[in-house]
């Protein structure tokens, strides 16, 4: 894949993507993380996905090791992975490839291992988490490219077992948090701890509806 899409682009927006070698190499400095299948990850500036289809994939064949004998638990966990997934970028035409490789690199992995049992709610429930993990906006500023409304993202939390929590958050607050008045409860440090503030909340939902209860 080459690393530049046309000068003009380079020239405007500083685009250059990081080579499968370089990928490869940055991701295996923090590999146990990388096979951690809840583990969480964003790149602000993520291009057609270089990285984050990479994260996915190891990610998928620590789900498939596991969970590959049961199609239950392999739709759940590697949905959990997908949903753990983030990225940002400011050219519509790279937020709209990196949705669509993370998608066919999800329903590839399901296909090879369930292809005559195949689920039209999990494929839904990736185009979804897709759609919602991959954002256009400006990382910079931390808003949309109107400069109007802010960065939202959604958490995904499992719930026992196949229930799914989603909790929406601006970036900013995020970044910012709130201090909290209580005794920190996640540092033998004495700091304070810092817990973000949803945005909106949503009902407990069967990761597989998702995409039909959004």
């Amino acid at each position: 894949m080459s690393q530049v899409k046309s000068r003009q682009r380079v020239t405007d927006h500083g685009e250059v993507f990081t080579s499968e070698r370089e990928v490869t190499a940055m991701l295996d400095l923090v590999k146990q993380e990388t096979e951690r299948i809840d583990s969480r990850f964003l790149e602000p500036a993520c291009g057609t996905g270089n990285f984050l289809t990479e994260i996915l994939r190891r990610k998928l064949n620590i789900v498939a090791e596991r969970y590959g004998k049961n199609q239950l638990e392999y739709e759940r966990y590697s949905i959990l992975a997908l949903s753990s997934i983030y990225g940002i970028d400011v050219l519509k035409d790279n937020v709209i490839e990196c949705r669509e490789r993370l998608l066919k690199q999800a329903i590839e992995a399901y296909d090879v291992l369930f292809f005559l049992n195949i689920k039209k709610e999990y494929e839904e429930t990736a185009q979804f988490l897709c759609s919602k993990n991959i954002i256009l906006g400006d990382a910079l500023t931390l808003m949309d490219l109107n400069g109007k409304n802010p960065i939202v993202f959604s958490e995904w939390s499992a719930v026992n077992g196949s229930i799914i929590k989603r909790r929406d958050y601006t970036m900013v607050n995020l970044l910012q948090s709130q201090p909290m008045d209580e005794p920190n409860l996640f540092s033998d440090l004495g700091d304070q701890a810092f817990i973000p503030t949803p945005v909106a909340e949503y009902p407990l939902t069967h990761f597989l509806k998702l995409a039909e209860y959004a």
